[in-house]
């Protein structure tokens, strides 16, 4: 059984970077929980306001709900900060926009973590992922560095300075896990609880209680995790140290 290492917690504020409302819910909410229970700032930037992730509904008012619900979710886990870039759902590109609008936010929250969401192809077996999380995730790996180079987009100085005080970026729900941040049972409550706030989007997926649904999703993490890798309770990272 692979140990993984533990989380480090000598920083003071993250910044959260991932393409659609629930990415964060799937994956890191109870580390989040955990971490603004202890005096950790964290805040959320997202690339698109999921507009394009309910069949059933026109992208124009899925676009309010779901930013809606991502605000709700956020409140769950302690996070008071939620920024949309507005970039189309569905059809993000990795590139030097993307990268521009990520590397803004962080000069302006100057953030010691960063946490994205998977860039690998699959999610660790057949399982395709999808090109929005491929796009945002190795955009918020390069903006990491691009913030802390005045030359790189300098025309964002006039409103905030570099930043190069990124020392990690934590990949959630990566296949390829190198730490762990191990969290209480409160966090654990408090994560299904976040995604549970997501009610029009799980009602598109599933004829179950949105309470019930997550917490399946959470505890199937919580136990998969147990199992591989021998962790009571935690959630997983891959982490890039800069």
């Amino acid at each position: 059984m692979e140990k993984l290492e533990t989380m480090p917690r000598d920083w003071k504020r993250a910044m959260a970077v991932v393409a659609h409302p629930d990415d964060l819910e799937y994956g890191a909410a109870a580390a989040i929980a955990e971490w603004t229970d202890t005096g950790h700032e964290v805040c959320y930037l997202l690339a698109t306001r999921g507009e394009a992730g309910i069949d059933t509904m026109e992208p124009e008012k899925a676009a309010v709900v779901r930013e809606g619900e991502e605000r709700a979710s956020a409140a769950v886990v302690g996070v008071s900060t939620v920024e949309f870039l507005g970039h189309r759902d569905g059809v993000l590109e990795e590139g030097v926009a993307l990268r521009r609008d990520i590397t803004a936010a962080i000069r302006r929250h100057r953030p010691d973590l960063l946490i994205t969401v998977n860039h690998h192809d699959t999610w660790g077996g057949t399982d395709w992922n999808t090109p929005d999380h491929r796009a945002v995730g190795r955009a918020a790996l390069d903006a990491a560095g691009d913030a802390g180079n005045r030359w790189i987009f300098p025309e964002q100085l006039a409103d905030a300075e570099p930043w190069n005080g990124v020392r990690w970026v934590a990949v959630s729900a990566s296949p390829a896990l190198t730490h762990v941040a191990e969290v209480g049972q409160r966090s654990v409550d408090r994560a299904i609880a976040s995604l549970a706030q997501h009610r029009a989007y799980i009602a598109a997926l599933t004829d179950q209680d949105p309470e019930d649904y997550a917490r399946s999703i959470i505890t199937e993490a919580i136990e998969s995790l147990r199992e591989s890798h021998g962790v009571e309770r935690g959630v997983g990272f891959q982490l890039f140290a800069r």
